[in-house]
């Protein structure tokens, strides 16, 4: 009869805290972008004099319009959302160091998965000695 191989059993705390730990880091990475936004000064000679939108202005048809009254929202409403352009700056200290957490979580992936790969081939093959 072949050795039918049995994987090791997690304890239900180290599953327990695995996944917290999961959900924090998940939790953490969609919070971040909010807790470093930055506040613009507005200068006040730069200021437009605004009008109010309509739906013309905004190059919204009938069927678009329909769609943004049902959400509750009038053309002034709509107009801040549709007009807010995202901003793809690139800041090159925030590139560096996401790029070196990555590179660095990389490596440490590396690191762990090979020792649990030599564990698993001695455990199911035995050690090579």
């Amino acid at each position: 009869m072949k050795n039918i191989y049995i994987p090791p059993k997690q304890r239900w705390f180290g599953q327990a805290f695995d996944s917290i730990f999961i959900l924090v880091l998940v939790y953490a990475s969609l919070m971040a972008p909010l807790f470093f936004e930055s506040e613009e000064v507005v200068n006040p000679d730069n200021i437009a004099v605004q009008v109010s939108p309509s739906w013309e202005s905004l190059n919204v048809n009938a069927v678009e319009q329909q769609q943004w009254e049902k959400l509750g929202f009038d053309a002034e409403s709509a107009g801040e959302i549709i007009n807010d352009r995202f901003d793809y700056t690139i800041e090159p200290i925030s590139l560096i160091v996401t790029a070196l957490i990555l590179i660095g979580y990389f490596i440490f992936m590396l690191q762990v998965s090979k020792k649990e790969y030599r564990e698993v081939i001695a455990e199911k093959f035995g050690s090579p000695e």
